[in-house]
């Protein structure tokens, strides 16, 4: 919920974002999205500020120790199997999107039935009994609203820099994620951590940044947009946090309950801006337009992206948000690696390099996080 994929060697991050649409159809979207960039750069810093400090919801129990992350808390073989889960269904996912988008190229229109499937999935679950919804304020709604404009804003900052720079341009920006993560976890919240941790993220951004090495093209508007875009996702996952462990404790049913129908209907909007709303009009009335095929596929794809966002946002409240932006790395070496044996994608010896360093710098950081949860215990006895 979550961005045909320009190309499976060069992958693009999944989730709640249409990081894992394509190439294509973002540049068919450049001259609409053109129009809109300068809003959307003046209204996200006021957002992520609200999202981050300006609500009691989301201020943190400011300490310098990182073992009182709630994350810490979580047995590790939950994690684990979280984690795995995590990866299947993202990677599931992109191959979904792939093709779909290959025979519809409407990539703020499939968000939308990412959104409204999910919304669909969590109030059914809430009809069930299974899901009970949390009295809230006034000021917690309006922090969900922002997160849910956080999301979008998300979505389309992507977007318009994504069609004024090259994909593996992109994919190198945004494999600084940890890096960036770590950094507003210590400018907001003050955590630390421990040296291992600081050192482990060098193979893991390193590494990414060799597995989708190509051909960097960016203008100095578009550096700028993709900057942007790095940080808002950092934002979006630590406030996606924040959210089901803070104050506010919200699950992650609950939390994809309350902000997926503001997405929807905000996706819905960007959709009409863009044109794609036309596009799909004119696409109906083609002969074969709407298979059987396709529906099934449409279908298929929306279950999969509601299965996704559920242990996508549990993930993250387990795990943690600087884990989750590891995973993403993690996961586009996993994509190329998929697509060399689906599709049989030739790569270079720096991309095959940039796999093998990711997985082992992913291996190395696990291994850190595991040797710091023991000192803590055999600190505590």
């Amino acid at each position: 919920m979550g961005e045909p994929q320009p190309s499976l060697s060069h992958p693009q991050p999944t989730g709640l974002s249409p990081d894992n649409t394509g190439s294509d159809s973002y540049h068919s979207l450049r001259k609409s999205d053109e129009d809109t960039k300068d809003s959307l750069d003046s209204s996200s810093s006021g957002l992520t500020s609200t999202l981050l400090q300006g609500s009691p919801e989301l201020e943190a129990q400011v300490s310098s120790l990182v073992q009182d992350a709630p994350e810490n808390q979580v047995p590790r073989g939950t994690k684990i199997i979280f984690i795995a889960l995590y990866l299947f269904l993202n990677l599931s996912l992109t191959l979904s999107n792939k093709s779909v988008l290959s025979q519809l190229s409407l990539p703020w229109l499939l968000t939308v039935s990412h959104t409204t499937a999910t919304s669909i999935g969590t109030f059914a679950l809430m009809g069930t009994g299974y899901l009970n919804l949390t009295p809230l304020s006034l000021r917690s709604h309006l922090t969900l609203l922002a997160f849910s404009i956080l999301f979008t804003l998300n979505i389309a900052i992507s977007n318009v820099s994504l069609a004024m720079v090259s994909v593996p341009f992109h994919q190198i920006m945004r494999s600084t994620c940890p890096v960036v993560t770590i950094l507003l976890y210590r400018t907001i919240y003050s955590r630390s951590y421990n040296t291992g941790t600081y050192v482990s993220i060098v193979p893991l951004v390193l590494g990414a940044g060799l597995a989708t090495a190509g051909d960097y093209q960016a203008s100095g508007l578009g550096f700028l947009l993709t900057l942007l875009g790095v940080f808002l996702a950092c934002i979006k996952t630590i406030a996606t946090n924040r959210l089901m462990t803070g104050p506010l404790d919200l699950s992650a049913m609950e939390l994809l309950l309350r902000m997926s129908p503001l997405a929807a209907i905000q996706c819905m909007a960007y959709a009409a801006l863009t044109g794609e709303l036309s596009a799909l009009r004119r696409f109906t009335q083609l002969d074969g337009g709407f298979t059987w095929s396709l529906s099934i596929a449409l279908l298929l794809n929306a279950c999969v992206a509601f299965a996704l966002n559920v242990i996508s946002f549990q993930t993250n409240k387990l795990v943690g948000a600087l884990a989750v932006t590891v995973c993403g790395n993690v996961k586009q070496a996993l994509t190329i690696l998929l697509g060399i044996v689906v599709f049989s994608v030739p790569i270079g010896v720096t991309n095959a390099t940039g796999m093998f360093v990711t997985m082992m710098g992913a291996a190395w950081f696990s291994k850190v996080e595991l040797d710091n949860k023991a000192s803590r215990l055999l600190g505590g006895t």
